[in-house]
């Protein structure tokens, strides 16, 4: 049963990370796109999590950690980018 509902809800994350992957291509402002690529790596993340809980290892956790880190910053940067048109303060 534990098994039925994992492989379940990684298809419906598989669906949502094509959802994302869709709106971060054609999105229609930048804002947009900011938001659906940090929606994608968390999806990317749940999906790995879930990935490591059907295979029992924990193989997968500096992946996690990566991806984490990197989608903050890429979210903060481009933020940043759009609202100031800069990403680093020369001040």
């Amino acid at each position: 049963m534990f098994h039925t509902i994992l492989m379940i809800t990684l298809a419906v994350m598989s669906i949502s990370l094509f959802v994302c992957f869709i709106r971060t291509v054609i999105g229609p402002s930048m804002p947009d796109r900011i938001v659906a690529l940090d929606a994608l790596g968390i999806n990317l993340i749940g999906f790995i999590g879930i990935l490591m809980i059907v295979q029992e290892t924990i193989a997968y956790s500096e992946v996690i950690l990566v991806i984490s880190i990197l989608a903050f910053i890429g979210t903060i940067a481009l933020s940043k980018f759009i609202e100031r048109g800069v990403v680093f303060d020369r001040d």
